[in-house]
């Protein structure tokens, strides 16, 4: 059992999740991917390896238990990226995401923490969702470019 599939196990059952085969297989490629990810990437990423549907289970016990961050940037597909802040999950610990129209990426702006909002007493937030749209910086650059040559 090589480094890599320990550290992964450590996370896991620090969280109360028992480290099956695809839990670990989900979980390694998430930590790979440098974005969020939606369920289908994840099967390409996986290589078929899973159905859809037991990596989507694996995805909900993930976040239920706090290991990911579900995102919704509004293209109808959840993305999930991992959890960084150990153990101790709170809203302080999300970021705003920047979801580019055009190429429909989702990326992570973790430079810029979440607003934390005094909402009335009572209710008790466990997430906050800080989306951004736009054009990202490669799409930026082709529209300015198109713009150019079309002058």
């Amino acid at each position: 059992m090589n480094t890599h599939t320990e550290e992964i196990e450590t996370i896991l059952i620090s969280r109360g999740i028992k480290p099956t085969a695809n839990r670990i297989l989900v979980i390694r490629e998430l930590m790979k991917a440098s974005r969020p990810v939606n369920l289908a990437s994840l099967e390409i990423l996986l290589g078929f390896s899973m159905d859809k549907a037991s990596i989507f289970r694996v995805l909900e016990l993930f976040a239920e238990k706090d290991v990911v961050h579900v995102i919704e940037d509004g293209s109808r597909s959840l993305k999930y990226e991992l959890c960084n802040s150990g153990n101790k999950h709170s809203i302080s610990d999300q970021h705003a995401h920047f979801y580019c129209e055009h190429c429909k990426e989702t990326y992570c702006i973790t430079t810029a923490q979440v607003p934390i909002i005094d909402v009335p007493e009572g209710f008790s937030p466990h997430s906050i969702n800080y989306m951004i749209k736009g054009l990202c910086p490669k799409c930026s650059l082709k529209a300015d470019s198109d713009d150019n040559t079309a002058s």
